[in-house]
């Protein structure tokens, strides 16, 4: 009995803890004074005799020593924040849940869509305003990466079943079946999150980054940086550069950052068209189909790729891409043949409407065809909007995981566009700036013009605003060593890659230049 009042003394003694007090007990009120420490109320025990009998005899071992309660569990006591979050993500959860219908009448979207566009919404509202070669704000970096931990947290219980063995204590080994996170979600999602974590590193790298910097397009300062691309991108606040151009030190930088951030576009269109392939192709859009390519395409192209010899380089040169809208045509013709030429390879029935009147190979050589054209296009032109079928495969989608991967890839696709094509913007002013450096460095020399040959420096420094203006201008013919106007017609290979291989193969990203959207 002795041991265990010591023991209760003790640990009264050793924790810092708020007892309750009986008003009525006026000399238990005496006997004890509360100090307060740090927000915490401390009980020092009085040295009197009466305050130790009262405290020895009255309580027992377990009255005298209180629960425990951690400010932060404490009713009353939960950080703002911390409440915030929670009640945001029970609302953002329960949109999905109720598939953005907000009057619980069933005619919401299916999950995967609601998922899909919450990813788009949060993406859009984090990096709409990402004008600028400039880090994110905190706050708003902060946000993106616990907003989209919740929306991918859902990927951690889309599992499949796997064979393991499992070993018992008699050493008997017997194979049982375990769940694991689904194959395509345990690949590419940290691949996902790798690109995201390198596309903000690289924001963050043009901290305190003062050789370029941006002014207002009202101003004047404005007014005279103003040049054709940024005419261009009306709502974008143009580049400023010292008058001889930047260093060389900060113009490698650009050029490593702008190499870094190609390469993060290339994994994430990857990622995005494989998921995008192994969609189902809904019903309705086959249903929209017309009976046969010639009719998707028409007479021009559907000649062009159905001739002898074919060249998809020499095809997109005679082809009128000037506008967005036009390659977007294009391109909506291009995969509804490639879907009607799929469709009448596995129709065996001549007389079916989906009959095919031609022979196996030149379908296969077609579609091949086809399908090299869309490679080019979505190579020349990053940033172009999706097309009807991959609009139709997302709303009717009914994957969660395929959802998730499509949505995050393709707004990661956008975000490394969008900081490449910044980053384009100030090489383009450094390549006028030193183009005028140049130009006033001839007209200052007596009024006499250098040639090349004459003036080595000047030689070197066109060479190097010439390379800038070629790099600027590259297209993906470039990056394959293909010329505009071939001389002989080049070979069929006969081997047939798949979508993703030769998406993968390909090497070049044509620049923003010609384009108005960024």
């Amino acid at each position: 009995m002795v041991a265990a009042l010591e023991r209760g003394l003790s640990a009264s003694k050793s924790f810092s803890f708020k007892r309750m007090f009986n008003s009525s007990s006026t000399k238990q009120q005496q006997s004890q004074t509360p100090v307060v420490d740090n927000g915490d109320s401390h009980l020092v025990e009085s040295n009197t005799p009466e305050s130790q009998n009262s405290n020895s005899l009255s309580e027992s071992p377990v009255e005298s020593i209180p629960q425990m309660i951690s400010p932060l569990t404490r009713p009353g006591k939960r950080p703002d924040r911390q409440q915030a979050d929670t009640d945001m993500m029970k609302d953002r959860f329960a949109k999905l849940l109720l598939g953005e219908d907000m009057s619980g009448g069933g005619k919401g979207v299916s999950s995967a869509l609601a998922l899909s566009n919450a990813i788009t919404n949060l993406a859009a509202s984090i990096f709409g305003e990402q004008t600028k070669l400039q880090p994110m704000p905190q706050d708003r970096q902060a946000r993106w990466k616990k907003e989209i931990d919740w929306l991918l947290s859902v990927t951690e219980h889309i599992v499949e079943f796997v064979p393991s063995q499992q070993t018992s204590k008699d050493g008997v080994c017997t194979e049982i079946m375990v769940t694991r996170q689904r194959g395509d979600l345990l690949m590419n999602i940290p691949a996902l999150r790798k690109l995201d974590t390198m596309l903000i590193d690289t924001l963050d790298n043009f901290k305190g980054h003062n050789e370029f910097y941006y002014v207002s397009r009202d101003s004047e300062e404005g007014k005279q940086a103003s040049n054709a691309r940024s005419n261009d991108k009306w709502w974008l606040p143009p580049v400023k550069v010292p008058p001889g151009g930047l260093s060389d030190p900060a113009r490698r930088m650009l050029y490593f950052q702008k190499d870094s951030v190609t390469q993060v576009q290339k994994a994430a269109m990857a990622i995005n068209a494989q998921v995008l392939s192994e969609m189902a192709i809904p019903e309705s859009y086959i249903d929209s189909l017309p009976k046969n390519g010639r009719a998707s395409l028409g007479d021009s192209i559907y000649k062009s790729i159905t001739e002898e010899w074919f060249d998809p380089a020499q095809f997109l040169s005679m082809t009128d891409l000037s506008t967005e809208h036009k390659v977007l045509d294009l391109k909506n013709k291009i995969e509804a043949s490639v879907v009607i030429w799929k469709r009448k390879l596995h129709v065996k029935d001549s007389k079916s409407p989906w009959g095919s009147g031609v022979s196996l190979e030149k379908r296969e050589l077609f579609e091949e065809r086809a399908e090299t054209i869309l490679i080019f296009l979505k190579q020349k032109f990053p940033g172009l909007p999706q097309s009807s079928l991959d609009i139709s495969k997302i709303q009717f989608n009914k994957d969660v995981g395929q959802a998730v991967l499509e949505s995050y890839s393709r707004i990661l696709e956008s975000l490394a566009y969008t900081v490449m094509s910044r980053i384009e913007d100030v090489l383009y002013t450094d390549s006028l700036a030193v183009k005028q450096a140049l130009l006033a460095e001839e007209t200052s020399d007596g009024g006499r013009t250098e040639t090349d040959s004459e003036s080595p420096g000047s030689s070197n420094s066109g060479e190097e605003t010439e390379r800038l203006d070629r790099q600027h201008s590259k297209t993906l013919f470039d990056f394959m060593g293909w010329s505009d106007k071939p001389t002989t017609p080049p070979s069929v290979t006969p081997k047939k890659l798949s979508y993703l291989e030769k998406l993968e193969k390909l090497n070049g990203f044509r620049s923003a230049k010609d384009r108005n959207v960024s």
